[in-house]
């Protein structure tokens, strides 16, 4: 059986990833696994025009076409056989979005789907519920991007909500997040929390990525740390100016603003909903489009 790789491409309001994987075929497993040829993130920031401007700038959709045409290169070299490109919040709001993509299509051959919130909520939560044991319990799937925080309340191994809210990290930097949402996203998460107990947060996106490697206190067999080391790592970063923050943590320019943000996002709903500890399995967008492939890959050749 040939070797099939698949690749997805995350475009989200910080960063540009390009995953690609490839079936292990060296494994025992009955269903063989995948394994991870290549990852590569470049934070070209589109939130940072969309959510002030209403448009991706000609700066930045310049360098986004440069970058798909170098990623594009990139999967011939490793023989992608399945691809999927997706795009969230920033070109879910960019009025030129449209324009862009159609564009990307023409120079490079690449078609990218700008994905419904809920949809990216799916994904992110399909990926890890596929390889975790997690079935009983309450679990609260919370993704932080740039642009929105999507959310999958799972109780008992079943799916309750998927909820999108546009608040993100760099739509709060940008100071763009409406009153309006932040009470949306607070009335629906209390109402759903509301009699059940003990909700553990599972969380992704870089940010708390970063911020579960830089704890002190947590449980690294399971991946595990409390809200209260969440909120000590907080009040730690919030005083100082991001240079304090890249110089003192080594963190990266478009890491060390986004981070604040990002933790009070998790904050704000470990208030809301009662939970007290965070699991992070580091998840993402890219990681849940490729299992996807890989699902649909595997049933197309099942009927076979």
């Amino acid at each position: 059986m040939k070797n099939i790789t698949f690749a997805a491409i995350d475009i989200g309001s910080n960063a540009v990833r390009l995953l690609i994987k490839r079936i292990d075929e060296d494994s025992q497993a009955p269903v063989k696994p995948l394994k991870k040829c290549l990852l590569l993130r470049v934070p070209l920031r589109l939130g940072f025009d969309v959510f002030s401007r209403g448009r991706v700038s000609d700066k930045r959709a310049d360098n986004l076409l440069r970058l798909m045409k170098a990623y594009r290169q990139l999967m011939r070299i490793y023989d992608v056989d399945v691809l999927r490109a997706c795009a969230t919040s920033a070109m879910r709001d960019a009025e030129n979005g449209d324009e862009l993509i159609k564009r990307i299509e023409k120079e490079t051959k690449i078609r990218i789907e700008i994905i419904p919130g809920e949809e990216e909520a799916k994904i992110v939560y399909a990926n890890h519920m596929e390889r975790s044991n997690e079935s009983t319990g309450n679990f609260l799937y919370v993704d932080v991007g740039g642009g929105s925080t999507e959310t999958n309340l799972i109780s008992e191994g079943e799916l309750i909500k998927s909820e999108s809210f546009n608040i993100g990290t760099v739509r709060i930097l940008s100071e763009k997040v409406a009153p309006s949402e932040w009470e949306r996203m607070n009335s629906e998460l209390s109402r759903l929390s509301a009699g059940r107990n003990d909700i553990a947060i599972v969380g992704s996106g870089g940010n708390i990525n970063k911020l579960f490697k830089m704890a002190k206190n947590k449980d690294t067999e399971h991946n595990e740390m409390s809200v209260t080391e969440l909120a000590r790592l907080y009040h730690l970063l919030k005083p100082l100016t991001v240079e304090q923050r890249m110089e003192i943590y080594g963190l990266n320019p478009d890491r060390a603003d986004v981070i604040i943000p990002a933790a009070e996002i998790f904050l704000n709903i470990a208030s809301i909903t009662g939970a007290e500890r965070i699991i992070v399995p580091v998840i993402g967008v890219a990681d849940g489009i490729i299992d996807c492939l890989y699902a649909d890959w595997l049933k197309s050749q099942s009927g076979k």
